[in-house]
C-alpha cells in the first residue's frame, strides 16, 4: 500500500481512500442506487453514462434480490453496451487488458495471462471470456457475490507479483479519465509482457507531476523528456533525453523545458 504522500503525488489517493462498496443484506433503495453507480463506473472504466444506456432490467433484478453484484457485474460485462464501448473497437490485446482492470481490478502480470485469454476467446467466444473473470477463484476470494470490483493492483497483494504494481500504472490514467477517452486500440503491455520487464511508473496526469514539489530538499530527481528536432536540422525524429536534477531546481528546469517546448514523460526520484 502506498504511504498517503505517495499516494497524494502518484494520483491515487482517491482509490487509497475509498471504501470498498458492498450491498448487505439489510439493503435500501439508496444503498442498491450507490451499488449500482459504483458498479457501472468500474466496469465500464470510469465512462459517462447516459440514462438511455443504463440496464434497466439487470437493475431491477438487483433491487429485487433475485441476482447479486457479481450477477449486475457480470450484465454489465456481458450487455452489448460494454461491447460497443470495448470489445468492437479495440485490439484482442485491449480488451483483455480491460478486462483485467475492469473485473479484477488489476493488470495482467505477464504473457501467459493474455495467451490464455486470446485462446479461450478464439475457441469459446466473447462471453466465456468474460465468464472466465467473474467465475474465477481470484474474483470470488477478493469479492465474493456482494462487493463491486475496485482496483487492487496499487497495494500489495497475497499471492500476486509485484510487477502488477507497474502495470496498473500503465492501464490507469488518472481518477477523472475514463479508459474509452484515452483513445488506446492496441494494448498498453504488450511490449513489457513480451520482454517479462517490470512497467516503469509515470505521473498520470498534471497534478501527478505537481505533486513532485512536496519533495525534500537535497534529493535528486530523474526528468525523462522527448525533444523536437531543431528547425535547422535534418534529423525530424524526436529524442527521449534524461536530465538529473536537484529537487531545489526542479521548478525553474520543467518552466524552462515547457518553455522549449519539450514533453515531460516521468520525473522520478532517484
Amino acid at each position: 500500500m502506498a504511504s498517503l504522500a505517495e499516494a497524494a503525488r502518484l494520483g491515487i489517493s482517491a482509490f487509497e481512500d475509498s471504501p470498498r462498496v458492498e450491498l448487505r443484506s439489510d439493503r435500501g433503495l439508496e444503498e442498491v442506487e450507490i451499488v449500482i453507480r459504483a458498479a457501472y463506473r468500474q466496469v465500464l472504466g470510469n465512462e459517462y453514462l447516459m440514462d438511455e444506456e443504463r440496464l434497466v432490467s439487470a437493475e431491477s433484478l438487483l433491487h429485487q434480490g433475485k441476482i447479486t453484484v457479481r450477477g449486475f457485474v457480470l450484465a454489465i460485462a456481458q450487455s452489448e453496451l460494454y461491447r460497443k464501448k470495448f470489445f468492437y473497437s479495440n485490439s484482442q490485446t485491449r480488451l483483455i487488458e480491460l478486462n483485467y482492470k475492469h473485473l479484477l481490478g488489476r493488470a495482467p502480470e505477464d504473457e501467459s495471462e493474455i495467451s490464455y485469454h486470446v485462446d479461450l476467446y478464439n475457441s469459446q467466444g466473447y462471453e466465456a471470456e468474460i465468464n472466465s473473470y467473474i467465475d474465477s477463484q481470484e474474483y470470488i476470494e477478493n469479492f465474493g457475490d456482494n462487493v463491486v470490483p475496485y482496483y487492487r493492483g496499487f497495494k500489495s497483494q497475497t499471492g500476486r507479483k509485484n510487477v502488477g504494481f507497474g502495470r496498473i500504472f500503465q492501464l490507469y490514467r488518472g481518477y477523472a479519465s475514463s479508459d474509452r477517452a484515452q483513445g488506446q486500440k492496441q494494448g498498453r503491455l504488450t511490449w513489457e509482457l513480451a520482454k517479462n520487464i517490470a512497467s516503469p511508473i509515470y505521473p498520470t496526469s498534471t497534478k501527478a507531476l505537481a505533486g513532485i514539489s512536496s519533495g525534500s530538499r537535497g534529493e535528486t530527481y530523474r526528468i525523462r523528456l522527448t525533444q523536437k528536432a531543431s528547425p535547422n536540422s535534418t534529423v525530424v525524429r524526436q529524442s527521449t533525453t534524461e536530465l538529473l536534477v536537484p529537487y531545489e531546481q526542479l521548478s525553474s528546469k520543467l518552466q524552462q523545458l515547457n518553455r522549449r517546448g519539450s514533453k515531460v514523460i516521468s520525473i522520478t526520484p532517484v
